[in-house]
């Protein structure tokens, strides 16, 4: 090989790396533009499958995936728990981001029904301060429930208080729901402002909804259509769920003979079957 020969070799030679390393700076350069137009990686939450319009959230319809932090809306849900207990506003797709928009709080405007167990009913009942604990009873509180029955005529004319119902759910109080937490947004004096009042302490309710199975329900729905002043709600500790044996009723006769009995002596004896099983 000549010595121009030798040259034009090394000079292919120089210029096959320097095309090399030019191709790699441009391809370096292509990347870090890419990376910046696509950002970093994010975890989100998506469908699993499809949700319909007013479905409940649960965990089991949802997870956990990563995507583009420029593909995804700056409100998505980043944790799954965040949003278990909602209710779907719109219809939702199989692998949609989740976003904050797209889900309701459980109220007045995603109705009640989301809240009543299956083979459940919601049996809504008039209620006063002193029948319902000066109306200090929440939602998602529980509650013992007794009626005032009256029976027979003239003077074999009785008043009986039995247990209708133990460990019963409170589904709502007025129109705020379980879950929800209530609030109404006002002007201020000025009509300038907004101001917001949680209804937490709300005592002007005049119903409680209740859940309770089918007979529960039609035997809740006979005292109220005949004597809705007849029932009255006690309220229980909310680690308090056990059910005890029905005392029998009380009534005039029954309090007398209680007095004359030593309260060691007196004996918790089941009482004939008025009204069924406990709430949920």
């Amino acid at each position: 090989m000549g010595p121009n020969e030798s040259r034009n070799l090394w000079i292919s030679i120089g210029a096959g790396v320097f095309a090399t390393f030019m191709l790699y700076s441009y391809s370096q350069e292509k990347k870090v533009e890419l990376e910046k137009a696509v950002g970093d990686k994010v975890r989100v939450v998506v469908a699993k499958e499809d949700i319909r319009e007013m479905d409940s959230i649960y965990d089991n319809v949802v997870e956990i995936v990563e995507k583009n932090k420029a593909e995804v809306e700056p409100d998505y849900y980043a944790s799954v728990p965040d949003l278990v207990g909602g209710v779907a506003a719109i219809p939702i797709k199989k692998g949609q981001t989740i976003t904050k928009n797209q889900i309701l709080e459980p109220g007045p405007e995603t109705g009640m029904a989301i809240q009543v167990s299956p083979n459940k009913r919601a049996v809504t009942i008039p209620v006063s301060d002193e029948r319902a604990n000066a109306r200090l009873i929440r939602p998602g509180d529980r509650v013992d429930i007794m009626a005032v029955i009256d029976s027979g005529k003239g003077i074999n004319q009785k008043r009986e208080v039995t247990v209708l119902m133990q460990d019963v759910i409170i589904l709502a109080t007025g129109v705020n729901v379980h879950n929800n937490l209530p609030r109404t947004i006002e002007k201020d004096p000025t009509g300038k402002n907004l101001i917001q009042t949680t209804l937490t302490g709300d005592t002007k309710y005049n119903t409680l909804t209740i859940e309770s199975d089918m007979q529960q329900a039609q035997d809740l729905i006979y005292l109220i259509s005949s004597s809705p002043s007849s029932l009255f709600f006690l309220l229980r500790n909310p680690n308090d769920r056990k059910t005890l044996p029905r005392f029998p009723a009380s009534s005039a006769d029954t309090l007398q003979n209680r007095a004359l009995v030593p309260s060691s002596g007196f004996s918790v004896q089941p009482q004939p079957n008025l009204m069924n099983s406990p709430g949920r």
